[in-house]
């Protein structure tokens, strides 16, 4: 096993903030320590956004394969040649077909196992979606591709927020909710908050759909005929410490959720606004269940801010050492499963950087 991994990472939307965050990112050397980074782009598209950022000693080693890395350098694996017009803050056919060109080489790499891991830079899923080819985000289309089951997962520090269901629209959130649906989740969960966290018995709570957990069927009935039944299933025939359902709003509001390490919403918005809201900067969004280990950061394109050099790096930089993190418990708890690496948050303030 090699003593750093070889981690990918997707450039996303060239005129958005991810190549200015990707960047910053990488600025500082002492990465290299830790991992040996490729980020599958352009050269031309890298130099456009290093002089927007007035960082012009910043350089990546480029090459046309990954058997040219270069472990003690920042690597730029060129996937095309043509030069593209850069237009920062603007949304553009052609800056979602390249941030998919880039998603789709890194995949590849990961699914054959040339890469450890993938961070993936933020696109928007509106310029990448076709007819031809729907696309749902980041999430969907690697599991798709790996043939796997996934846990969309957010996380910061000790509060890491999972999703049953993911980018769906909220009316068809109840009609895709079942007791196995749910139950796969809550293993998935319970599985990575071992294998990936360093948490040898996790504490899982599951939310309610509905406004006071349905309030015994009164506000609605998923909670006693799907939620319930699941997380009692996995309680007694997973032996999982799993909790609940649980009404979000008090859940939340009375600082409940720090009594667990995990918390599983059923929907989108019921997970992520108040994820977002106590660690938007520093949030990582994790994909659990993957032959690889997948980080991004939790933040979107912010196209308001592009190119004014504004954007902050941390939640990529944060996603990038979670990836290092992660790929280092997970080889560990292979070779000694009862003892797995305990949790390491140091490099989140040790390499903070203001710029």
């Amino acid at each position: 096993m090699s003593k750093i991994p070889l981690i990918g990472i997707t450039i996303g939307d060239i005129n958005s903030i991810s190549v200015e965050v990707i960047i910053k990112a990488l600025h500082d050397n002492r990465i290299l320590d830790y991992c040996i980074p490729v980020v599958y782009a352009s050269p031309k598209i890298i130099s456009y956004w290093r002089k927007i950022l007035n960082l012009n000693d910043f350089q990546l080693n480029i090459i046309k394969s990954l058997d040219q890395v270069n472990p003690k350098k920042a690597n730029l694996l060129a996937c095309w040649e043509e030069e593209l017009e850069i237009k920062p803050g603007e949304v553009s056919e052609i800056a979602g077909k390249y941030a998919f060109k880039s998603l789709e080489m890194a995949t590849k790499d990961a699914v054959s196992g040339k890469l450890q891991a993938i961070v993936t830079g933020p696109l928007n899923k509106h310029n990448v979606n076709t007819e031809t080819f729907p696309f749902n985000g980041h999430t969907e289309y690697l599991a798709q591709q790996a043939n796997s089951n996934h846990l969309m997962l957010l996380t910061a520090d000790s509060l890491r927020v999972a999703l049953v269901t993911g980018h769906l629209p909220l009316k068809e959130v109840s009609a895709k909710l079942s007791q196995s649906l749910i139950a796969e989740k809550i293993v998935l969960l319970n599985q990575s908050l071992k294998q990936d966290f360093g948490i040898i018995k996790p504490r899982i709570a599951v939310l309610g759909l509905n406004p006071h957990a349905g309030e015994n069927g009164l506000l609605g009935t998923e909670e006693n005929e799907i939620i319930i039944p699941a997380v009692d299933k996995t309680r007694n025939d997973k032996q999982i410490s799993v909790y609940g359902p649980y009404p979000a709003d008090g859940f939340f509001g009375s600082n409940q959720y720090k009594q667990f390490d995990g918390i599983l919403a059923m929907y989108h918005d019921q997970g992520l606004i108040p994820f977002k809201f106590m660690a938007f900067k520093d949030g990582v969004n994790y994909t659990a269940g993957l032959p690889f280990v997948r980080t991004s950061p939790d933040h979107g394109t912010a196209y308001a801010i592009a190119g004014k050099n504004e954007a902050d790096a941390q939640s990529m930089r944060n996603a990038i050492y979670m990836a290092i993190d992660i790929w280092a418990r997970r080889n560990h708890f292979e070779t000694i499963n009862e003892n797995p690496l305990p949790m390491t948050q140091f490099r989140r303030e040790k390499f903070r950087i203001d710029f």
